[in-house]
């Protein structure tokens, strides 16, 4: 009978070295794991019997987390002009470019 494991115990824990062109993906998470079965047709290596499963990917797939991307006015300027002039669009962009785009249009 399989036991239940605490949420903190449910690891994503993803492990490459350098001298191996290879990494392992091990997770509980089962949307990681459909992902990785199904998106990226990644085969199952192992499987712990308490829902953890372990992938191996090559190396080359896994990219570094990146900084948020930050927009200048002009550039969200840009963003809005080409989805329309529509509220939603502008909202999208967050409350602070919306805000500077009413002070914009009473100018105008």
């Amino acid at each position: 009978m399989a036991r239940k494991l605490p949420d903190y115990e449910r690891e994503t824990i993803i492990n490459f070295n350098e001298a191996e062109d290879t990494a392992t993906i091990f997770t509980y998470n089962k949307s990681w794991q459909k992902h990785l079965e199904e998106k990226l047709g990644l085969k199952l290596t192992m499987d712990n019997g308490y829902g953890g499963k372990e992938y191996q990917i090559s190396k080359k797939r896994i990219k570094p987390p990146r900084a948020a991307r930050r927009l200048s006015a002009k550039a969200k300027k840009g963003i809005v002009k080409r989805l329309g002039n529509g509220r939603r669009q502008k909202a999208a962009l967050g409350s602070k470019s919306n805000a500077e785009t009413r002070k914009r249009e009473k100018n105008a």
